[in-house]
């Protein structure tokens, strides 16, 4: 499976979810990224909502997530970012049918 079709098949998964994670105007700090790496270690894929009164856009705060929880970026739509686990990442982009 490609990077592409791995995502593609994470997004499909992602529909259904609902963001448990809000990021506000404090934005980024050691309780935030300690809970989403709680939530990843038990779902594997999660939504995170970036509040419209966060100090940075979405991409950014995007990124620096995905670099302080050790995870890999789904997908980035408006203020909806999708996280998954490096270990689910690899585990489909070296999927083969």
């Amino acid at each position: 499976m490609t990077e592409k079709e791995a995502r593609k098949e994470l997004m499909r998964r992602a529909n259904d979810l609902s963001p448990t994670v809000h990021v506000g105007k404090e934005g980024i700090d050691e309780g935030l990224t300690n809970e989403i790496i709680a939530q990843l270690k038990k779902a594997r894929l999660i939504k995170v909502k970036v509040l419209s009164n966060a100090e940075s856009d979405t991409k950014e705060i995007a990124e620096t997530l995905a670099a302080s929880t050790n995870s890999v970026i789904v997908d980035v739509r408006g203020g909806v970012v999708v996280l998954t686990d490096k270990r689910t990442w690899t585990s489909l982009s070296q999927k083969k049918f």
